[in-house]
C-alpha cells in the first residue's frame, strides 16, 4: 500500500509520460490485462487512457485493473489511469 507522499512522488514522475494503452468500447479483457502486466513489469509506472466510447467509468476500471494486474492505483484523473508496480528484476524508481 502506497503512502500519500509516495503517491505524490509517483504522480510527479508520471506527469510527463504518455499513455501506453487505451481502453475502448470493448472494455477490459484478459488479453489487455496480460499485456499491461508485461509492460508494467518493465516500466513500473504507466498511464492508461480510457476512450470516450468506453461504457465503464474510469474509476471503476482503474480499481479493477489494479486488482487484476496486482498493481497499485496511483491516480485516476479524468479519463487517465496511473498504475505502479515495483519490478522484480528491473527496479528503476526509488520511492521516498
Amino acid at each position: 500500500m502506497l503512502t500519500g507522499k509516495q503517491k505524490r512522488f509517483l504522480r510527479s514522475q508520471a506527469h510527463h509520460l504518455d499513455a501506453i494503452f487505451q481502453i475502448g468500447k470493448g472494455g477490459l479483457n484478459d488479453q489487455l490485462v496480460r499485456h499491461i502486466n508485461e509492460a508494467i513489469e518493465v516500466r513500473e509506472l504507466m498511464k492508461i487512457s480510457v476512450l470516450n466510447n468506453c461504457a465503464e467509468e474510469p474509476k471503476v476500471l482503474g480499481a479493477q485493473l489494479a486488482e487484476d494486474a496486482e498493481a497499485e492505483l496511483v491516480q485516476v484523473i479524468g479519463r487517465t489511469i496511473i498504475l505502479y508496480k515495483e519490478s522484480k528484476e528491473n527496479k528503476q524508481i526509488e520511492l521516498p
